[in-house]
C-alpha cells in the first residue's frame, strides 16, 4: 500500500500541494488527471523522493519515501525521457536496468521477447543511440524498461502521450496485465480522460494541488471527469 498523510509542498509561500490522506492499495490501478498545475507531477516527485515534502509524508509500503531507499528495491517509474541514458542503444540501456535489478543479459532479452509487437521492430536491433530515436520509441523504451525485474509499484507520468494509436492500445492492454494479472501496483498521470478511464480501476482527480474528487470507475466515470472539466473550467462540450 501506498499511504500519503497530511503531505504539501510549497514554494516560496505558494503551496503547490496539499493532500491530507491518500491510500492507494497493492495490486490497484490508479489515474491521477488533473489540468496543467494541478499537482499531478509534483505528488510523483515526492513519490519518488526527487523533491523533498514541506509536510507529512508518503510510506511505500511502510516506507517513509524521503527517509529510506528502501522502496527503490520494488518501485520503478518513467516520468519523461531525462530518466533515459542517450549515448545508450535500447539494448545496452535494457541490459544496464537489468543489471541494477539484479537480471543478466539472458533473463533481459527473454523478458523483452513479449513486447516484440510493442516495439513494432522500431527499437530493438536498430544500432540507434537512445537521443536518436522518436519521442515515441523513446517512450516505449522508458516504459518497458520500467517493468524489468518485476517491481510491485510502477509509476508512469504521461504514458500515453507521443504514441501511436495502435501502441497505445498494445499499452493499455500490458497495463491491465499489470494490475489485474500481476497484482503490481500502478500509478498514472494522464491528460487523456478516455484512456485512464479505460485502464484504471480508481480515478483521483487533482485541483489546485488537492483531491477534488476520488472515483472507483464504472461506465459513468468518464462523463463525469468529462462534466466536471467542462462545467468548472468554462469549457463548451
Amino acid at each position: 500500500m501506498i499511504k500519503t498523510t497530511n503531505l504539501s509542498k510549497t514554494y516560496h509561500s505558494k503551496t503547490v500541494l496539499h493532500i491530507e490522506s491518500l491510500e492507494i492499495p497493492k495490486g490497484q490501478s490508479f489515474g491521477l488527471v488533473g489540468n496543467n498545475g494541478a499537482g499531478k507531477t509534483t505528488y510523483f516527485s515526492l513519490l519518488l523522493d526527487l523533491i523533498q515534502p514541506t509536510t507529512g509524508y508518503i510510506e511505500n509500503h511502510t516506507v517513509l519515501v524521503h527517509e529510506s531507499e528502501d522502496w527503490k528495491s520494488f518501485t520503478s517509474a518513467f516520468i519523461d525521457e531525462s530518466f533515459l541514458i542517450g549515448y545508450l542503444t535500447a539494448e545496452e540501456y535494457f541490459y544496464f536496468i537489468g543489471e541494477l535489478r539484479h537480471q543478466n543479459k539472458i533473463e533481459v532479452s527473454a523478458f523483452l521477447t513479449q513486447f516484440k509487437d510493442f516495439f513494432h521492430d522500431e527499437v530493438l536491433g536498430q544500432k540507434k543511440y537512445l537521443r536518436d530515436l522518436s519521442k515515441g520509441n523513446q517512450k516505449k523504451v522508458g516504459i518497458i524498461a520500467a517493468l524489468i525485474g518485476r517491481p510491485e509499484v510502477v509509476i508512469l507520468d504521461e504514458p500515453f502521450a507521443n504514441l501511436d494509436p495502435t501502441t497505445q492500445i498494445k499499452l493499455k492492454q500490458i497495463i491491465r496485465n499489470l494490475a489485474q494479472e500481476q497484482g503490481i501496483t500502478v500509478l498514472i498521470s494522464s491528460h487523456d480522460l478516455i484512456h485512464v478511464t479505460e485502464v484504471c480501476e480508481r480515478v483521483v482527480v487533482l485541483e489546485k494541488g488537492c483531491i477534488v474528487k476520488d472515483l472507483v470507475t464504472s461506465p459513468a466515470t468518464l462523463r463525469e471527469l468529462e462534466f466536471y472539466f467542462e462545467h468548472t473550467h468554462g469549457v463548451k462540450p
